[in-house]
């Protein structure tokens, strides 16, 4: 759980101009969103299940295997479920607004072994006298940071990183475990990831998501709980 008397590690957000900002006790907080992003096999489920915070998973708004829009990975037959076009951004944020307005939203269940939809649940955030918090989780988080900035629902966007060679021995003891595709697309994918990781960390911070270690993000995530929440980057 959350200690949210502790101050949040590291510096403010690097490469998006943005500083912390107490939210006024004066009134009701609003309901904020924390985007959380970073490489596949990061560490980001794990580390939204630490918080206790309410988590929404990213990866419940993939498209389907038969939609035709999908990306192809270049000079391949398989499908990029890497690119953010293999995803539903409105969809995403027409959910966080939600939460954000209702603290109660309908969301797809998605199967990743048969990339496909099974279902829909509805993900009921408990309120609570001080600022109101979730997470949004998953690869294409930080894709969404800007909309949600605009919107005025992001306390912080954070970006997990550390070795490409545990990220990618974690992903693939993961999604072998849970059999999500055939061993051989797994190692093509863990391999071609494991390549582009930095620059996939680089990516995600462009977008304004701040880059840290699993301690700083947990520090970062109490002080959003704690009711402090990012300034909108200033513009040159």
């Amino acid at each position: 759980m959350l200690d949210t008397n502790r101050p949040p590690g590291g510096s403010p957000a690097r490469g998006n101009g943005s500083d912390w900002c107490p939210v006024s006790s004066s009134s009701p907080s609003p309901t904020r969103v924390v985007l959380l992003t970073g490489p596949s096999g990061s560490g980001k489920s794990s580390l939204a299940a630490r918080s206790g915070l309410p988590v929404l998973r990213l990866d419940d708004f993939y498209k389907e295997g038969t939609d035709p829009t999908l990306p192809q990975v270049m000079g391949s037959t398989d499908i990029d479920w890497d690119s953010p076009l293999s995803w539903d951004a409105d969809e995403a944020v027409a959910a966080i607004e939600r939460l954000c307005a209702t603290g109660r939203t309908h969301v797809p269940v998605y199967d990743i072994a048969t990339s496909s939809r099974t279902g829909a649940e509805t993900l009921d955030i408990a309120r609570s006298p001080r600022t109101s918090l979730f997470i949004a989780e998953g690869i294409f988080a930080a894709d969404i940071a800007a909309r949600c900035q605009e919107l005025g629902l992001l306390a912080d966007a954070l970006c997990l990183r550390g070795r490409p060679s545990t990220t990618f021995r974690r992903r693939l003891v993961r999604d072998l475990r849970e059999g999500r595709k055939s061993v051989p697309f797994l190692l093509r994918r863990g391999w071609r990831l494991m390549r582009a990781e930095r620059g996939i960390v680089a990516r995600h911070v462009a977008l304004g998501a701040h880059a840290c270690a699993r301690d700083e993000a947990l520090g970062r995530l109490a002080a959003a709980a704690a009711g402090r929440h990012r300034t909108p980057a200033a513009r040159a």
